[in-house]
């Protein structure tokens, strides 16, 4: 069944992981995407271990981070450099929707690929570029990491114990999340552009991305003037909402309400917190937090993790346990939802690679996993042959 996107190409010149999540997640909608690699691959490819073995146990260059963002596109690698390459791509430019990019600000126009020169040509082309900082303003042109992000953008400063270093989140986020934004804005778009003819460029960046899903943390600065601090895993917000230690591990407890809070109270066996006026209410809960968390962690520290996730799940008190990833992704919830998927992979030693699904579930268009993640240049010939044929 065709996708919501069967028909739309991506020209995609991006690497690492913002760009080919973005892509990724449009190819998984039913695009074409045509990734376009140096000579030796997207730097992602040597990121290992772990990598993808062959038949004889070698590994390849699929590396398991190169995976998780590749699915669903063609990898053509070329050398930029030449001019018959740059004249190829503004070939596949004129017959592709889409045009994404991450090089640094103005790096592209010396190959004639920039969205100036792309989108004069082309005026119903839609062209994404994705930078650490954007293409205007004081740092346009210093480098952009995921983890320069995070800590430029203010997260890192709320991450981590109270008493810690700074810490940054245990995967990619601001590249990630830079790559939705990215996805959510060629979708605007292309709207725009199936309306009225018109094309646009795209200009999002790393560091915009992160500030902007700082959220409620953001906003407790804009209103107080104080920047919030690093508070481990308690709530900035809510009282109790975060992980306690249990005889035998850990548990999640996201108190969200009074009344949540009044049957927490109830199988802490502790009914009198919840009527006690220094406690019955959120308010009044955040300004004794320092006294009331460790008299709940006292308690919950001589029970099971089992024992409080079932007593506070009768109860409909939201609680959960703290996964390892491996925990997480074997969870039967996990495999009904289709949150592991498995794809051909001939020139591996399993013949399959195991990989992350995509959570959107659609009604009528559904996605679609029609290609594991390609080896360098493997379709270099198969979509630059009839190109040259034609030139």
């Amino acid at each position: 069944m065709p996708g919501p996107l069967d028909g739309l190409v991506v020209l995609d010149l991006s690497r690492i992981l913002a760009g080919p999540t973005c892509t990724q997640l449009l190819g998984d909608l039913g695009a074409e995407v045509i990734k376009i690699e140096s000579l030796e691959g997207d730097d992602t490819r040597q990121w290992g271990p772990p990598f993808a073995l062959d038949a004889d146990g070698t590994p390849t260059d699929l590396s398991a981070y190169f995976m998780s963002s590749n699915r669903n596109k063609k990898s053509v690698a070329v050398d930029l450099t030449d001019p018959e390459v740059q004249h190829l791509l503004h070939a596949l430019a004129a017959r592709a929707d889409v045009v994404i990019e991450n090089f640094k600000p103005g790096g592209l126009r010396k190959y004639g690929l920039d969205h100036e020169t792309l989108c004069a040509a082309y005026p119903g082309l839609v062209y994404c570029s994705i930078s650490g900082f954007g293409q205007t303003g004081p740092n346009r042109d210093k480098p952009g990491y995921d983890l320069m992000a995070q800590g430029y953008g203010g997260i890192m400063s709320i991450t981590g114990e109270a008493a810690g270093e700074p810490m940054k989140v245990g995967v990619g986020v601001a590249d990630v999340v830079c790559g939705l934004y990215a996805a959510t804005g060629i979708l605007a778009a292309l709207r725009h552009r199936d309306a009225t003819g018109e094309g646009q460029h795209i200009d999002i960046a790393l560091v915009d991305a992160t500030m902007a899903w700082l959220v409620n943390q953001g906003l407790n600065y804009l209103t107080s003037g104080v920047s919030p601090t690093r508070a481990g895993n308690a709530h900035p917000n809510i009282v109790p909402y975060q992980v306690f230690a249990t005889a035998d591990g850990h548990v999640i407890v996201a108190v969200g309400n009074d009344s949540q809070y009044a049957r927490f109270c109830d199988y802490l066996g502790q009914p009198d917190w919840a009527t006690d006026p220094r406690y019955a209410t959120n308010t009044a809960r955040l300004a004794q937090r320092d006294t009331l968390v460790p008299m709940i962690a006292e308690v919950l520290a001589t029970r099971t993790t089992a024992h409080v996730i079932a007593g506070l799940e009768a109860r409909k008190v939201p609680v959960g346990p703290v996964n390892t990833i491996g925990q997480a992704l074997e969870t039967e919830q996990a495999q009904a939802r289709g949150m592991t998927i498995t794809m051909p992979a001939p020139h591996t030693a399993k013949r399959d690679v195991r990989l992350i699904g995509n959570p959107l579930k659609f009604s009528r268009t559904p996605v679609s996993y029609r290609s594991a993640p390609p080896t360098t240049g493997a379709d270099t010939d198969a979509v630059l042959g009839p190109l040259k044929k034609g030139l």
